[in-house]
């Protein structure tokens, strides 16, 4: 093979979820093995691998440390080859920060009993290759130290009683990577775990089914929110769990779904992230870890990442970089300003910066507008603008289908979106986007017409759609509408409001009456979503040529009176 890394032994580090490095006596001996450490220590640091480490017949201190016969060896490989001083240097720190992780001695284990020794070795791989991991971040700057930090509040397995740490810190810091990173290095010593995210923005009782599903392994059915949480008392009591309750805004949402720390068993870690420091008190926490902004080096290499696909910037780019960095700290900004800097010239990012500069350091919604502006393409544009609105959290198939009906070229423009990291795909195949992206896409919407909703491309806010389906203000701006009742009320609207939105084309109204007749809905419509649909069968007006995609789940439907015309159900 030879001395340097193959494209083709790269790819298939890249590719692995786990790496196992074997330290030998041996080791040492050669530059393939030292290179390739480094390039499996990269992936751990930008992609998350796991790696575990074996020391097979030699002191993990003498790798660590470069000492010793094992040091002795690799000086004098050094000197054979003359090898150059930066590669030296970044084998000496893949070799520091691989001892340091937690794997196996063989001198120090079952006895030295090499069989005993495989067999353990491959019933933890196969047990950490069974369980589900969750997606971190694609490059993971800064995230071991800072979980190294949190490691020292959590104190895992060296006390049974039960710890509530809180995570605090402003929208965008990495507050939920950072909780996700935590997550996936500890979750298989506990007997339970749930990581619950965005639980601000979701209905308690979904919470409180996916907790209990997620510790019991088993669905339960369970009548009311406060019957679920006295259920949590009962069952978990007795539980060594790991629960993470990712973005929360309100105590009450805490003591609605699990009571108190009490309801947990011995050995338990609860974990809280959140930007507002109340909850956590009110919640009595045992410790705050206050989430620690990226240092300018830090920055940097996110930056050169998202930017270059590279570690670092070539010289060129140097000055920029770092300018860009100094007006811009947070990692989600970083992440969407390099991915949009991606293969662009000197130039342009010379003109980026120079936008940039023009908006004070905290406004970090101006700073991801830069991103939208960039879209070349008035589609890319409206693709970005009706996930925000209306698709988070929906099946990535689905979206495609309905936004394809809409003439947008989906796949071409969420794969730009993912390429600029303006959304995300979740491991269930669902499109997810950062709370700040959906607030900044959403504002844009708002500032089309600030004070008339009625004349604004999509409505999603139930005050606005309110209104304007009871004033029947709507006009033919309305391109999308979606009200999401908790259950069916006595109130309903007048299909009327609907006759002056002849462009509306997606159209959401779960658990929602209309009276009147269905001939005053856009023959525009491309998405129809109307879970509790009131009546037992579909009105033939409904049944449109250009509807590609139709949801009516726990809907009250009995017969459908159209013909078959290709429509999808979801």
């Amino acid at each position: 093979m030879g001395e340097e890394l193959t494209t083709a032994f790269e790819r298939a580090i890249q590719g692995s979820k786990i790496s196992i490095i074997v330290f030998s006596r041996q080791y040492a001996n050669s530059s393939w093995c030292p290179e390739e450490l480094f390039k499996i220590m990269e992936c751990r640091r930008t992609l998350g691998q796991l790696v575990l480490p074996i020391f097979y017949d030699i002191n993990r201190s003498h790798v660590r440390k470069q000492t010793g016969s094992f040091g002795q060896s690799f000086q004098d490989h050094i000197d054979e080859k003359k090898v150059e001083s930066c590669k030296v240097e970044r084998w000496r720190t893949a070799l520091t920060e691989a001892s340091n992780l937690s794997g196996w001695d063989l001198q120090n284990t079952l006895d030295g009993h090499e069989a005993k020794f495989i067999r353990m070795i491959t019933e933890e791989v196969t047990r950490k290759l069974n369980n589900t991991y969750l997606d971190v971040a694609p490059y993971q700057v800064g995230i071991d130290s800072r979980v190294q930090d949190i490691s020292k509040y959590l104190c895992i397995g060296n006390s049974d009683d039960v710890r509530v740490i809180g995570i605090l810190g402003m929208g965008g810091i990495g507050k939920t990577t950072l909780a996700k990173a935590v997550y996936n290095r500890f979750f298989d010593r506990f007997r339970g775990k749930s990581f619950l995210e965005k639980v601000r923005e979701k209905k308690l009782e979904n919470l409180q089914k996916q907790l209990i599903f997620d510790i019991l392994q088993t669905k339960t059915k369970v009548s009311s929110v406060a019957a679920g949480t006295v259920l949590v008392g009962e069952r978990f009591r007795r539980l060594n769990v790991l629960v993470i309750f990712d973005d929360v805004d309100d105590v009450k949402q805490l003591r609605e779904l699990v009571g108190n720390c009490h309801s947990f068993g011995p050995g338990s870690r609860i974990i809280i992230t959140t930007r507002n420091e109340r909850v956590l008190k009110e919640f009595a926490v045992d410790k705050i870890y206050q989430a620690k902004g990226m240092d300018r080096e830090e920055a940097l290499e996110l930056l050169s990442w998202h930017a270059f696909r590279s570690s670092c910037c070539p010289s060129q780019y140097l000055v920029l970089a770092r300018e860009v960095v100094s007006c811009c700290g947070l990692p989600l900004a970083l992440e969407v300003l390099g991915s949009t800097l991606f293969k662009r010239s000197v130039d342009e990012w010379r003109n980026i910066l120079d936008e940039l500069k023009m908006i004070p350091r905290g406004e970090i919604q101006a700073q991801l507008k830069i991103s939208y502006d960039g879209l070349n393409d008035n589609y890319k544009r409206q693709i970005f603008l009706d996930i925000a609105c209306f698709f988070i959290g929906m099946d990535k198939n689905d979206v495609m289908q309905i936004l394809d009906g809409c003439g947008f070229y989906a796949t071409t423009g969420i794969e730009v979106l993912l390429d600029r990291c303006l959304v995300t795909i979740n491991g269930e195949n669902k499109i997810m986007m950062h709370d700040l992206l959906r607030d900044m896409g959403r504002d844009i919407v708002h500032a089309e017409k600030p004070n008339f909703p009625g004349k604004r491309s999509r409505l999603w806010h139930p005050e606005d759609v309110n209104d304007v389906l009871i004033d029947k203000s709507g006009t033919e701006k309305v391109e999308g509408l979606a009200l999401d009742l908790p259950s069916v009320k006595e109130i309903s609207f007048s299909t009327e409001a609907f006759r002056n939105m002849k462009r509306l084309r997606l159209l959401q109204l779960n658990y929602v009456r209309l009276a009147g007749g269905y001939q005053c809905l856009s023959k525009n419509l491309r998405w129809l979503c109307w879970h509790g649909f009131p009546l037992e069968f579909i009105p033939i007006e409904l049944c449109q040529p250009n509807i590609v995609a139709i949801d009516m789940r726990y809907s009250s439907l009995k017969q459908v009176l159209c013909e078959d015309s290709g429509v999808r159900t979801m």
